[in-house]
């Protein structure tokens, strides 16, 4: 991967562009990049693992952390914050090890205002079409918040303009190569 300081990946989407699916193929093929865990407020889910899922903590110790500029960057959604903590990527940076981060845009721009340099990736589906396919092949949301989810991704797909590459996710291996691709290339080549 690179030799020296290394760099983060930041990749984002949509939901239902298949983001998770083409992560867990790109770490298949590149064993060495580092996925970054976030820290949550939230409890953890059944099949959830501390430290490899999220750092579960409480919202006391998340501010603390807050105060202390302990995040490379942070929100807080319906309620629970999310963050992610600079010291392990810095850690794994400074080995020499590339980071990726699967972070929402909101989290993607605090991460560019502070590290100019990250190479951004954002995912999209080949068209509305298919995502709306994905989306209601999950079967796990009502009509009302399918819609609500389709308007949330036209928002978001504004956004990939944003972003260093955009990559079409119409078959997961094509797009996690392409990004493996992205990522492989020298800086001058970026």
């Amino acid at each position: 991967m690179s030799k020296g300081k290394g760099r983060i990946v930041i990749i984002s989407a949509p939901s239902g562009a298949g983001k998770g699916t083409v992560i867990h193929r790109l770490l298949e093929l590149c064993p060495e990049l580092v996925f970054s865990v976030s820290a949550t407020t939230r409890s953890p889910r059944v099949g959830e693992k501390e430290g490899v899922s999220y750092y579960f903590t409480t919202r006391e110790r998340f501010v603390e952390m807050i105060d202390r500029d302990e995040f490379l960057e942070y929100a807080e959604y319906v309620g629970e914050f999310y963050g992610t903590p600079k010291k392990p990527i810095y850690d794994c940076l400074e080995g020499g090890k590339n980071v990726l981060l699967d972070i929402e845009i909101q989290g993607a721009r605090q991460v560019i205002a502070k590290e100019p340099e990250a190479v951004t990736i954002f995912i999209v589906p080949p068209s509305m079409r298919e995502l709306e396919r994905r989306l209601r092949g999950r079967g796990t949301d009502s009509e009302a918040k399918l819609t609500a989810r389709l308007e949330r991704a036209r928002i978001e797909l504004n956004e990939k303009e944003n972003y260093n590459h955009i990559v079409v996710n119409e078959q997961v291996s094509r797009a996690a190569e392409e990004i493996l691709s992205i990522i492989t290339k020298s800086p001058s080549q970026l």
